[in-house]
């Protein structure tokens, strides 16, 4: 197999290039499987994306190598922000050049005032009369102007409210056009911004000359599969890993781009049928995928399970009831992952008046404030009086998840009900598992159906916080109880990423002809510029 930039030097089992569509920081699942797989013997390269908070372009994750590449994204613009429409003619382009024409408007008629008001200050008079006479028609002008101008930007917000519309009619014709006369081609019209990965991505992909392509999620899978189209024009024989992370008909579709949801559906449409094997975060996503793609085999399932810690990792784990500033008397219920309104954080700070000694812990990225939903959480805290009981905590490296989480006296999952929600185990659900914390989880059918058969928690009607309270008051009263679920016989040992990762490699063996490892290594010990490693529980 070929020996890459940057190489360790010693042989390896092939190369694997893994394409993801964010920064790798918080995508557990993207930076345990590149550290596996090197841990199994692939020379692992991964491919993300740079954005504002990237400290560097290039950093290693035990053996595997992860750079970052920019991302250019002109065509991400949609038409309507630079073209004129006929459905509004005086609109104006575009509502950049809306707020520029009002701001400009303003700042005359500013200037006006401020002249004006220089002129009464040198007093009466017949220069003063002069003065204010000749102001007359640039004041007319400015009053005049800036009611056309209102006029425009009026017709450009009328004009912008209607295009979000998913339900008018002129956004929707343009839609079934494309998807009948293109059918899954239909994305190159819906959403061409898919392309800028393509251009972004190429030739980082090509110069490495993979054996295997390992795209992450729908916005990779396009990416990978024509890097494999071109590796095999090329004379080379690269297998192509759709790792589907989500069920993209079960997105929820952006409220001011009613074409953005059918373009990615027909984008991962069009591509599904490429990848040499498919593997997937739970078995109902894979019967899910198998039926909706028509793939010739069912998904493997590799959970986004906890990782056991590198070497020497356990002695920097911070103490969660310190950062809150309890002790071992005080009931803590956390919630690790992405705080947004689908996932249901709401009903946790409301809780609080009826579970008067509870701390909340929401271990979370960007806790302070950067967030405007972590944000609205600590304002209806204030509202309510609790703001001393909660408590926003930054996320801590994947390997400390675990032993960091279990301080906690239970685990929440509060989320909504959406399609893909209902899917999987998700991250948090395993983490809280090894934690051997209590779960309290909303009725989602997966995580319920798990929780109701091992007897690990409590499950309770989602957004309903009468019976939230009384989950929450089950599981604190007899903790012990749901503990007792994690003696159970294999029931932790299967979810490991221990034993996920040997499932991904039988896979990559299976794709090259080679034998499996065997079982994953030990973890690698860490070097420095794993620090920037954070753990992702947002999925």
């Amino acid at each position: 197999m070929q020996a890459g930039p940057k190489s360790n030097a010693r042989p390896t089992r092939g190369r694997v290039v893994m394409l993801v569509d964010n920064g790798v920081h918080g995508d557990s699942r993207v930076q345990k499987a590149a550290r596996s797989a090197a841990d199994a013997g692939w020379e692992v390269f991964l491919l993300g994306i740079r954005n504002a908070r990237s400290e560097s372009d290039n950093w290693w994750i035990g053996g595997a190598e992860v750079r970052l590449l920019r991302v250019p994204k002109p065509l991400h613009r949609l038409p309507r922000d630079y073209s004129r429409s006929l459905r509004r003619p005086l609109a104006y382009a575009s509502t950049t050049k809306a707020a520029y024409r009002v701001q400009e408007i303003k700042a005359w008629q500013a200037d006006l005032f401020e002249r004006r008001v220089r002129a009464q200050a040198q007093g009466g008079g017949v220069p003063a009369a002069v003065g204010r006479a000749a102001q007359l028609p640039s004041r007319a002008a400015a009053t005049a102007l800036a009611r056309w101008v209102r006029l425009r930007s009026g017709e450009t917000r009328r004009l912008r409210k209607a295009q979000t519309d998913p339900e008018a009619l002129f956004n929707r014709l343009p839609v079934r056009f494309w998807q009948r006369l293109l059918g899954d081609r239909s994305w190159r019209r819906l959403d061409p911004g898919l392309w800028d990965f393509e251009l972004a991505f190429r030739s980082a992909i090509d110069e490495l000359k993979p054996d295997i392509i390992h795209a992450n999620d729908f916005r990779m899978l396009g990416v990978g599969a024509r890097a494999m189209l071109r590796a095999r024009a090329a004379g080379r024989k690269t297998k192509l890993v759709w790792d589907a992370h989500e069920f993209v008909g079960g997105i929820t579709g952006r409220a001011d781009n009613p074409r953005w949801l059918p373009a990615q559906i027909a984008y991962t449409a069009e591509y599904a049928a490429y990848p040499d094997a498919v593997v997937t975060v739970s078995d109902t996503l894979a019967e899910l995928l198998q039926e909706t793609h028509d793939l010739p085999e069912r998904p493997a399932v590799v959970l986004n399970a906890p990782m056991a810690p590198p070497a020497e990792a356990d002695r920097d784990v911070p103490d969660l009831r310190a950062l809150c500033g309890v002790d071992e008397r005080t009931p803590v219920l956390v919630y690790a992952g992405a705080v947004n309104p689908s996932r249901g954080c709401q009903i946790m700070v409301e809780a609080l008046p009826e579970l008067p000694e509870v701390h909340l812990a929401f271990v979370t990225m960007n806790p302070n404030g950067d967030n405007q939903f972590s944000e609205a959480l600590r304002s209806r805290a204030v509202e309510l009086g609790v703001e001393d009981r909660v408590h926003l905590l930054p996320y801590v490296k994947h390997w400390q998840v675990v032993p960091f989480l279990s301080a906690a006296d239970a685990g929440i999952i509060p989320i909504h009900h959406k399609p893909n929600h209902e899917l999987a185990l998700i991250t948090k659900y395993l983490e809280y598992s090894h934690a051997r914390l209590p779960i309290v989880v909303s009725d989602v059918k997966t995580m319920a159906q798990t929780a109701r058969a091992t007897g690990q928690g409590e499950v309770f009607t989602a957004e309903d916080l009468t019976d939230f309270v009384r989950a929450v008051r089950a599981v604190l009263a007899d903790p012990e109880r749901y503990r007792a679920a994690y003696d159970k016989p294999g029931l932790l040992e299967g979810w490991t990423w221990e034993a996920q990762a040997r499932i991904l490699d039988e896979v990559y063996s299976s794709l090259l002809g080679v034998p499996p490892a065997g079982g994953a290594r030990t973890p690698s010990a860490r070097r420095p510029e794993d620090e920037r490693e954070l753990a992702g529980t947002s999925r």
